[in-house]
């Protein structure tokens, strides 16, 4: 348990966390579906898994299309939506996020029909937040009025340099002219509501280069910028071409130093840091990012997509990880048979589910609020579990950890050592819970 518990707090800086990966769990004290926080709400993750090609530095669930399904898929991503919506029995759906693969890639009517298919089955508030991951392309800048009209009001733009040489040594498919063509095209269907992606620890890449880059950036974005930092994963292109010897990567300190560099430069911009990866200005921020790193539920669809509710539907008392099928074929023949494609379903145990806020509240910079807190653990507060420890008092005292009347945080110096603290927290975690939810 306690290794499985330091490979997830070690995943605290990856882009990968945007998908939320599962975690291992074992059965405790299930959740009561009356209790269950927030039951009655969730917001929708919506999976894509087309690419015209892969990223050199891509290990995503993504496929290139043999041919155009896109009639079936989109078929099937409104079957397996009213399917699971019915399952949750939630009435609102408060944030919906179209990504990928590449959904800018999917026909607007589709991303149309999903909206349409939702709102016949639940509440989706006039005030939803709905994102549309882009690749600034030409074919996907083209579509954005399009999106725009079928219900798309915030868009992420995935522009990671504005590097020429860079963006084709990533492999991706758009070029610095055409990245700024489509955000300027954004800004002006969704002003104030348009988020811009961008990599640092490139290949080659200085903190110098990076800080001038990130300056040009911010002259022309909107008000929202996620920062990801280029993370090598096993099976792709460019592991084998850096274990290879042909490229070199910056060493940590260098990509620490970047990140530290980046959150000052956004600072003086006018951004706030709200999470770690994360910064907005004029009120910008992500709501359904949020409602993931606030622990609420929400929904998965389309080939490989997680999700995380309580299926009372078919008498469910506790909180389940589920997976869908990754392989976009085989899930349609699954949706098609049975109207969804779940290949994984793991009943949250009380331990689990507190782990899986506890991770996810501290990538925020507001941290965890004691009210929150106790709608998951009215039987412990952050005083009760963390108070006592020596290790805990020790991350205060040394000013990484902040525990007072709003809850519990860390600070700027603390955010950029999450990677470190979160074992000790989740080591703390398991020593207070583990023997009452075990008992």
């Amino acid at each position: 348990m306690m290794a499985d518990i330091f490979r997830k707090a070690s995943r605290g800086f990856s882009p990968c966390l945007r998908r939320l990966s599962d975690f291992r769990v074992t059965k405790h004290a299930p959740e009561s579906p009356s209790t269950s926080p927030l039951s009655e709400q969730a917001s929708l993750y919506v999976h894509w898994p087309y690419c015209l090609r892969r990223c050199t530095y891509c290990n995503f669930n993504k496929y290139i299309p043999k041919g155009n399904n896109e009639e079936i898929m989109a078929k099937c991503l409104q079957m397996e939506t009213e399917t699971l919506l019915q399952l949750s029995q939630v009435s609102c759906i408060t944030s919906v996020f179209f990504g990928g693969g590449t959904p800018s890639l999917a026909h607007p009517s589709t991303i149309a029909k999903i909206l349409e298919t939702v709102s016949k089955k639940v509440t989706l508030l006039d005030e939803a937040e709905v994102t549309l991951e882009v690749n600034p392309t030409p074919v996907g800048r083209a579509k954005l009025k399009d999106f725009h009209h079928a219900g798309v009001n915030r868009f992420s733009i995935g522009v990671q340099s504005l590097q020429d040489n860079d963006l084709k040594s990533l492999g991706r498919d758009h070029s610095s002219l055409e990245a700024l063509q489509t955000l300027e095209e954004a800004k002006k269907l969704c002003p104030s509501s348009v988020s811009v992606d961008i990599m640092f620890g490139r290949p080659e890449q200085t903190v110098e280069s990076w800080s001038s880059e990130l300056s040009d950036m911010l002259s022309v974005c909107d008000d929202h910028v996620s920062l990801y930092q280029l993370t090598l994963e096993r099976g792709t292109k460019l592991f084998k071409q850096v274990h290879g010897g042909q490229i070199h990567m910056p060493t940590e300190d260098t990509t620490a130093e970047m990140y530290q560099a980046a959150r000052e430069t956004l600072q003086q911009h006018g951004f706030q840091q709200y999470e770690v990866s994360n910064f907005a200005r004029n009120n910008s921020e992500s709501r359904h990012n949020l409602s993931y790193w606030k622990g609420e539920q929400y929904i998965g669809v389309g080939p490989g997509a997680h999700g995380r509710f309580v299926p009372l539907g078919e008498g469910g008392v506790a909180r389940e990880a589920r997976t869908q099928t990754l392989e976009p074929d085989v899930w349609i023949r699954e949706v098609q048979q049975r109207g969804h494609g779940t290949r994984r379903r793991i009943q949250l145990g009380h331990l689990e589910l507190l782990e899986e806020v506890l991770v996810m509240g501290m990538r925020m910079t507001k941290g965890i609020n004691h009210k929150n807190w106790e709608l998951f653990s009215p039987e412990l507060s952050l005083h009760e579990i963390f108070g006592a420890s020596l290790n805990f008092q020790e991350l205060q005292q040394s000013g990484q950890l902040i525990l007072d009347d709003r809850g519990l945080r860390c600070s700027w110096k603390g955010l950029a050592l999450l990677d470190s603290i979160l074992p000790i927290l989740l080591v703390e975690l398991d020593r207070q819970i583990f023997p009452k939810s075990a008992s």
